[in-house]
């Protein structure tokens, strides 16, 4: 860029364009909630142990680890002329997403709904990654706050109708009884009417909005011209301790499960560490070649990011460690302590699992309307950082008062504190992130920290099945206690995050 040629402000957009920006975010939440509050409903039903739901899990967070940064540093760089530059990836992304939805209820046997669970996450975070980045592309940074609150509060409308459709159906005369194998046609029908709403809502953001060019980007922007060749030579300088300590950490893990007769889910998360230190030794190899690739990037914007964003990113690592801990098992817990039917197939299973549901649309309901109220208010008053630790906190006790309520019903209450968490955890890190990015990078970044996100629920997908199976065999009532402590990690690590300016 010209050194004579200053940056130039984006205009400021009108709420109705802060809705359309965020509205595909809805269908995209829709699909999530299904698939949370349903997946261990269905591997159940088609034959799987409580002790095995954690491994049928593990595709959820492989392909958000995989595909997220892969697709934000793609997004970042592509240009489709009137389709854009993040809306190519809403677009395929949904189509993807619909086809597995459909196909999803329909699984004949386990390891079709394992591939199907695999294939909806993929397409899912196709859509999600970019829709992270385009509320900074589109938004002046005073305006990041209201985007991602925003965001936000569709992401919980839409989990809201998500979770629960199948207990709205049975409510309208809709069979929820199922023979062995089988889904009730509530879980069916939902899956379907996902699908359609998922892309339909992405179809009006791609249709009413319309990007920035890359000329109109530039002129927004202040950063070096020469950034994406800065990262290679950062990284060419890099040694090769890190990587060797990657490898040797995984090749450790590796060595425990046979040891200590942990998990064979346990490999993976092993391999994966082998894997990323493999990775980092070629990426600087080829940076110290002088040749750039997406995998130089992506291991150079790793190392290489704001302080800001990896204390951040030790909050993320607990708060979603705990998240995943509920959507696996909220279910069972429900249907052995509150309506005491652990076996799948039985009415007073299928009762529990259709009050999950209810639980779940609590939480996201109660979070939908948390992001536009509660959030913004506590934020002006004591600031983003000490509101988002105060938000954890009500999350923590949600998940520890399953131990003292004994009617269901009284669960709602549960469910009102993790919504406010489930808010926090969806804005206030983002909002904080907002303004610190470089915007030629917003893409690549997002994606980055989302591996906040999904290696804490890779760890529990791996790892929480040994350690239930080894103390709590058949009690998982006390994931809630490991969900508790995990979040009060959480807002003990926010400690460490200082407040940002207060924006225009």
């Amino acid at each position: 860029m010209d050194s004579a040629v200053k940056a130039t402000e984006k205009p400021r957009l009108p709420f109705s364009s802060l809705l359309n920006i965020s509205f595909g975010f809805f269908g995209i939440q829709i699909g999530f909630a299904l698939q949370n509050a349903n997946m261990s409903r269905i591997f159940q039903s088609l034959g799987t142990s409580l002790d095995n739901l954690p491994a049928l899990w593990v595709a959820a967070p492989l392909t958000g680890l995989l595909v997220q940064p892969v697709i934000g540093h793609m997004s970042d760089r592509t240009w489709l002329g009137r389709l854009g530059r993040r809306r190519p990836y809403f677009l395929a992304g949904a189509l993807l997403a619909a086809f597995a939805l459909f196909v999803m209820p329909e699984s004949p046997v386990l390891l079709f709904a394992a591939v199907m669970l695999w294939v909806l996450d993929a397409s899912l975070n196709i859509s999600m990654e970019p829709f992270r980045a385009f509320v900074g592309d589109m938004l002046r940074k005073d305006q990041h706050a209201a985007g991602y609150a925003v965001q936000t509060a569709f992401i919980g409308a839409g989990a809201v109708v998500g979770s629960i459709f199948p207990w709205a159906l049975e409510q309208m005369g809709v069979s929820n009884d199922a023979p062995a194998g089988a889904l009730p046609d509530t879980v069916r029908f939902a899956f379907w009417f996902g699908g359609a709403a998922l892309f339909l809502a992405v179809l009006w953001t791609v249709l009413t909005t319309k990007e920035y060019s890359p000329e109109e980007m530039a002129r927004f922007e202040a950063e070096a011209a020469d950034e994406q060749a800065h990262t290679v030579r950062v990284l060419a300088a890099r040694g090769f301790g890190s990587s060797a300590a990657w490898i040797g950490l995984g090749a450790l893990i590796v060595f425990a499960v046979g040891a200590w007769g942990l998990e064979k889910e346990v490999y993976l998360l092993g391999g994966l560490l082998i894997l990323y230190g493999l990775a980092s030794l070629v990426a600087i190899l080829l940076a110290r070649g002088g040749k750039s690739s997406i995998l130089c990037h992506i291991v150079g914007d790793f190392g290489g990011m704001p302080e800001l964003m990896k204390r951040l990113a030790l909050a993320q690592f607990f708060s979603w460690s705990a998240l995943f801990i509920m959507w696996i098992n909220t279910t069972p817990v429900v249907a052995q302590y509150f309506y005491h039917a652990p076996e799948a197939g039985t009415p007073g299973y299928q009762d529990g699992a259709n009050w999950v549901d209810v639980l779940f649309a609590t939480y996201n309901g109660v979070a939908a309307v948390a992001a536009l109220t509660l959030l913004p208010l506590l934020a002006s008053r004591i600031g983003r950082v000490r509101t988002h630790i105060a938000a954890l906190l009500c999350g923590a006790a949600g998940y520890a008062s399953f131990f003292l309520i004994q009617d269901p019903k009284l669960l709602i209450a549960s469910e009102v504190g993790i919504g406010i968490a489930w808010a926090s955890i969806l804005a206030m890190p983002y909002a904080i992130l907002a303004s610190s990015l470089p915007q030629r990078k917003l893409g690549i970044y997002m994606g980055l920290f989302n591996i906040f996100v999904v290696v804490p629920q890779l760890l529990v997908a791996t790892v929480m099945g040994s350690i239930m199976k080894a103390f709590f065999p058949g009690d998982p009532i006390w994931t809630m206690a490991f969900a508790a402590g995990v979040m009060a990690l959480a807002a003990l690590a926010m400690l460490r995050v200082p407040e940002p300016a207060k924006s225009a």
